[in-house]
């Protein structure tokens, strides 16, 4: 599956535009606040690359449902609410590539 931000990929012709897909992840467990900020930002980081990692996983098996073999145009939202959870949301086009 070829994932990217940009609307095309080079050396590749897009055949069909098939749907627009998402992946969206949120974290189980709040970042919580302590003592010490450096290890509440540490937390705060490594909540972000795990539930990212989890909506990038959610997003290609939602394209690979539309028997897409890529996504293109990807836009990555990250937020942390205010209860410190970490919330995670990939949008883009689902695209059949030669």
């Amino acid at each position: 599956m070829i994932l990217t931000t940009t609307n095309s990929i080079e050396g590749h012709k897009i055949q069909d535009y098939i749907s627009i897909v998402t992946g969206v992840a949120m974290t189980k467990k709040a970042a919580t606040m302590s003592f010490s900020l450096t290890k509440y930002y540490t937390q705060v980081q490594q909540n972000v690359e795990i539930v990212k990692e989890e909506a990038f996983q959610k997003l290609m098996d939602n394209a690979k449902k539309t028997k897409a073999n890529a996504v293109v145009g990807i836009k990555v939202e990250i937020e942390l609410t205010t209860g410190n959870y970490v919330m995670v949301s990939i949008t883009g086009t689902a695209v059949r590539v030669e």
